[in-house]
């Protein structure tokens, strides 16, 4: 170890600067979540040896805390998808993620993941990632039996449904209850493990990046206890330390809108840590104003039955869509109040079970009588109402195109909830940004210049998924997995 100044994320660490070299791998991996589990079983079943150093003092990172739904599909659909009577088309699901992530969509990595999805699906089931041959039918947020297949996006609603054929493409792991994430860490360990070319440091927080006078990454600082050690790589560094949600700086610096959520997701080390890595050495950070927010208003599934209105009493989004999808369009709207407004029967068992939390904002025998507890001026919501269920007699919903199966009447008495994040709804939210990589997993530099020896997966790189607006369960997890093993494919055949 050399007598260097003390490391920071955001100054790399010259190796010329070293006089002897602590610890040497071929791979080095910071992060031992979904990403870093994945690269780390590829790199070493290509040859290379590999070390992984975690924060924590177990392995899991955000995905053990995930329900571990996993995006998967197209090549005519995975063995689950067969066995359920679905035949999923490539094509459809790259148009339907590339209509997701929106203007800045990168076709490549997309294109990449949905080829080889189906194959991916494979290689989890033989890691032991148990999925049952059974379809979950019901409109639900996660799967809570231990079925399978499940829609987990908007694929069957507007506009999705008209560019590509809707197919279930979540895959829940056979496991009852919101369980996934901790097995399947479990396994991913377990395999991690058994492999005698990758080793685990715990407790070993990675500290900077290590560069040659080419600038090229040939290393890492970490610190273990209070001492700094110097960790010669010597085919490459992974980063997968997760995105910066726990981080409220970079969130309010980056992506200030998802402060409106009242709840992070993630687990402690998404600090940015490994962003600002990468950005140290010239990686480029893109996508750093997106994030993914939700309000979780579905179950009960039959909520999606009623309106979502704003300040003005008028509808913004069909109802049918997953549900950061309606998050994103309630921040997008100018209005400072939202409600869903249902029928008794459709409000049913919602105090019973409900992930959303949202209280009763009001009550009306009579449309006016709901407009005053609202607060909203008076026929504006019964001029809205009154159009609504026109629309539903007529069996179409003429102006959000509402799928028929969710269009009711919405008769009295009303009941209102209040959805407006910061008045007790649950609004969860995370990053979607990161450092730019290519499908493969090398960083990227503004130029789009490979930065030799980096690279990232995870959500400490810019993924598959862009946007709440187009996000789809098990994109998070699917991505983290899949973008893990193509790095650790990579890093294992250069240099």
């Amino acid at each position: 170890m050399s007598d260097t100044k003390k490391a920071t994320p955001t100054q790399p660490r010259h190796a010329r600067d070293i006089t002897s070299w602590d610890r040497e791998t071929d791979v080095a991996v910071v992060g031992f979540g979904g990403a870093g589990g994945c690269a780390a079983i590829e790199a070493a079943d290509a040859g290379a040896s590999v070390t992984i150093f975690e924060v924590a003092s177990a392995s899991g990172g955000s995905t053990a805390m995930s329900s571990a739904e996993i995006y998967m599909g197209g090549n005519g659909g995975t063995r689950v998808q067969k066995a359920c009577g679905f035949e999923d088309s490539t094509e459809d699901m790259v148009t339907y993620m590339m209509m997701s992530a929106g203007p800045q969509a990168d076709e490549a990595k997309i294109r990449n993941y949905c080829e080889n999805s189906s194959a991916h699906f494979d290689w989890l089931a033989g890691l032991g990632v148990p999925f049952k041959d059974s379809f979950h039918a019901e409109r639900a947020i996660m799967c809570l039996t231990d079925d399978c297949l499940l829609y987990t996006g908007s694929e069957k609603a507007y506009p999705f449904r008209e560019q590509a054929k809707p197919c279930p493409r979540g895959h829940n792991l056979e496991i009852e209850g919101d369980n996934g994430g901790p097995l399947f860490m479990k396994i991913v360990t377990e395999n991690v493990e058994k492999r005698d070319l990758i080793e685990v440091e715990y407790e070993t927080r990675a500290l900077a990046l290590i560069v040659n006078d080419d600038s090229e990454v040939v290393g890492l600082v970490i610190r273990q206890g209070k001492q700094e050690l110097n960790v010669r790589a010597h085919k490459g560094v992974i980063l997968c330390a997760g995105g910066f949600n726990m981080n409220e700086e970079m969130v309010q610096k980056y992506a200030p809108k998802l402060l409106r959520g009242n709840t992070p997701i993630g687990n402690p080390g998404d600090t940015g840590t490994g962003i600002m890595m990468g950005m140290s050495v010239g990686g480029a950070a893109i996508n750093m104003h997106e994030g993914f927010i939700s309000i979780p208003y579905y179950p009960p599934a039959s909520i999606t039955g009623g309106i979502l209105v704003n300040d003005k009493g008028q509808r913004f989004i069909n109802e049918d869509v997953y549900h950061s999808r309606l998050g994103q369009a309630v921040l997008d709207q100018p209005g400072d109040r939202f409600y869903f407004i249902l029928t008794v029967e459709q409000y049913g068992d919602y105090e019973k079970f409900n992930f959303m939390g949202a209280s009763i904002a009001g009550t009306g025998e009579t449309i006016a009588e709901l407009e005053e507890e609202l607060g909203l001026r008076k026929d504006t919501l019964a001029h809205t109402i009154n159009i609504y269920n026109e629309d539903v007699e007529a069996g179409t919903d003429s102006l959000f195109h509402k799928a028929p199966e969710w269009l009711e009447k919405l008769t009295l008495p009303l009941v209102a909830l209040d959805l407006t994040p910061g008045r007790g709804a649950f609004v969860p939210y995370f990053t979607l940004g990161g450092l730019d990589t290519l499908p493969t997993g090398e960083v990227v530099d503004p130029q789009r210049n490979v930065i030799t020896g980096l690279y990232a997966a995870g959500r400490t790189a810019c993924g598959v998924v862009r946007r709440a607006d187009g996000y789809s369960s098990g994109m998070s997890v699917g991505d983290a997995t899949y973008s893990g093993r193509m790095s650790g494919k990579q890093v294992a055949t250069t240099r």
